[in-house]
């Protein structure tokens, strides 16, 4: 969660994400914190609309706000990549916007607008793009979402299983106030994601 410049700054790091701004020293202020948080809300906007061609004028115009342009660079391990060059006095918001409008346009190139998806999970609210082979990817995060979905109706069905003796798993009777199998809710997770 972005929740001060030192949290921003963690985040270009560990993601490796190559605005001149971070290249260059600069360090994250509160003023560029709540930018990339405006510009994060923009963003979720853009992706949870229904129009592919809105999605597409949008993420047009997310690249042209600091976009210098294009270029084919080696990377560190000497392939050819492209590098999206960003103006180096633009703000780092802006930066950040020409980087996602460029990496949206080419998964609206190759993938379609129909593989952004919303997790499939009821106690995640985020957003992915499905680049599975099938499109079949339900969860953000398979290892997380998926698995914590997975484990609760496990748990539900093991309590609510009779064992040889009468009792459930978790010691009750299995059977519900009005003499019916008994079912149990299963309680939400807390968000993980902040």
């Amino acid at each position: 969660m972005l929740v001060d410049p030192a949290a921003l700054d963690r985040f270009l790091v560990e993601y490796e994400v190559p605005v001149d701004l971070a290249d260059a020293g600069h360090r994250a202020t509160e003023q560029d914190v709540e930018e990339v948080l405006e510009l994060r809300r923009e963003l979720r906007a853009l992706l949870e609309s229904d129009s592919e061609d809105q999605v597409v004028a949008g993420a047009n115009a997310l690249l042209r706000r600091a976009s210098v342009g294009p270029s084919l660079e080696r990377d560190a391990d000497g392939h050819w990549q492209w590098y999206v060059t960003t103006d180096p006095q633009a703000p780092l918001a802006q930066q950040l916007a020409a980087l996602i409008g460029t990496g949206l346009l080419g998964v609206l190139r190759t993938l379609r607008h129909e593989r952004i998806r919303h997790c499939a999970s009821p106690v995640c609210d985020g957003m992915f793009v499905d680049t599975s082979k099938a499109g079949r990817r339900r969860y953000c995060m398979p290892e997380l979402c998926g698995n914590r979905l997975n484990v609760a109706k496990h748990r539900a069905r093991r309590q609510s299983t009779p064992e040889p003796n009468g009792t459930t798993e978790g010691g009750g009777t299995g059977r519900g106030a009005a003499g019916t199998a008994g079912t149990q809710d299963t309680p939400d997770a807390p968000d993980l994601k902040g």
